[in-house]
């Protein structure tokens, strides 16, 4: 499946926001060979062939391998800022909030794999500048979770003793699911979401589990 399917049941055009439509397409091929080959394996004349371009036809549009990771990644990560940032400030308790944050998240990882993979784990390929601005973003992501269980835990609602290392627990389960997740196995995206929330919230000691919490 390639990655423009994977993640049509999420967006009506895949990365619509890169233009022209060649440097998409580009961009779509790299993700694909990033994830299937690692990002030192992967070649410009390889990225091109799968786009069905020349390799000249690629400078035009990205003037290194690295520029491409770090479009794919900075886009990436501005939208896992966005999911999160829309269910920590949507209305309700901070035990709704989490439940959609967390499942909104999975669905993302699920639904979008082979994207998020290459987002989530090819960091250490990028330049030390590209990487810190990558860095920033993923502070942004750890905040967003961040403050709806401190919000929790002021009003009563989470039993969690140490906020930072069950935020970080809560993300790395979230982004495990880009490694794992099977279009052919037993459990849709929206199904793992649901599970992962239900997970979460007993994880921070939420007083209201299940279904109806997301």
């Amino acid at each position: 499946m390639s990655t423009a399917e994977e993640t049509s049941g999420a967006e009506a055009q895949p990365w619509g926001e890169v233009t022209p439509d060649a440097a998409r397409r580009l961009l779509l091929a790299a993700v694909e060979a990033f994830a299937e080959r690692g990002y030192h394996a992967t070649t410009t004349r390889d990225i091109a062939g799968r786009a069905g371009m020349s390799p000249a036809a690629l400078y035009i549009h990205y003037k290194t391998k690295e520029e491409l990771l770090h479009r794919i990644s900075r886009i990436g990560h501005e939208k896992a800022v966005a999911i999160l940032r829309t269910a920590a400030r949507a209305e309700g308790t901070p035990t709704r909030r989490l439940a959609e944050a967390v499942s909104s998240f999975v669905r993302w990882h699920a639904g979008g794999r082979t994207t998020a993979r290459v987002v989530q784990y090819e960091l250490d390929s990028l330049g030390a500048e590209a990487r810190a601005e990558i860095l920033g973003l993923r502070r942004q992501v750890d905040a967003e979770v961040r403050g709806i269980i401190e919000e929790g835990v002021r009003s009563g609602e989470f039993d969690v003793v140490d906020v930072q290392g069950t935020t970080l627990a809560v993300l790395s389960l979230c982004i495990d699911v880009a490694r794992w997740f099977n279009v052919d196995g037993p459990r849709t995206p929206e199904e793992v979401g649901a599970l992962y929330a239900d997970l979460v919230l007993r994880m921070v000691g939420a007083g209201e589990t299940g279904p109806a919490q997301r």
